[in-house]
């Protein structure tokens, strides 16, 4: 009967060191890329921080940003037309060009 439980104890030892080692294999793989799933995509999308569309506490808003560009972009191209036009007017002015 002692061989017997051995043997017993000894099986299951070696299930244990199966599972043990069926584990560490599991841990060794690169993780699966769940990216390019619905069910991957959607947590993704969860996780973002979307900007709100106006002002929310001491966060700019969308629209505010919007706007800052706008009027920037505005402003610039205001700037450079009138730097073109300066430089025409001085080339024509001393006689630089048609």
């Amino acid at each position: 009967m002692s061989e017997e439980m051995k043997d017993k104890k000894a099986a299951k030892s070696e299930k244990q060191q199966a599972k043990e080692a069926k584990k560490l294999a599991k841990k060794n793989k690169p993780a699966k890329d769940h990216w390019f799933t619905i069910g991957g995509i959607t947590k993704e999308a969860k996780r973002v921080r979307w900007p709100h569309w106006t002002n929310q506490g001491s966060e700019e808003g969308t629209l505010q940003n919007t706007g800052e560009v706008l009027v920037f972009t505005i402003f610039f191209a205001l700037f450079f037309v009138l730097c073109d036009l300066g430089v025409a007017y001085l080339m024509k002015f001393f006689g630089i060009g048609a």
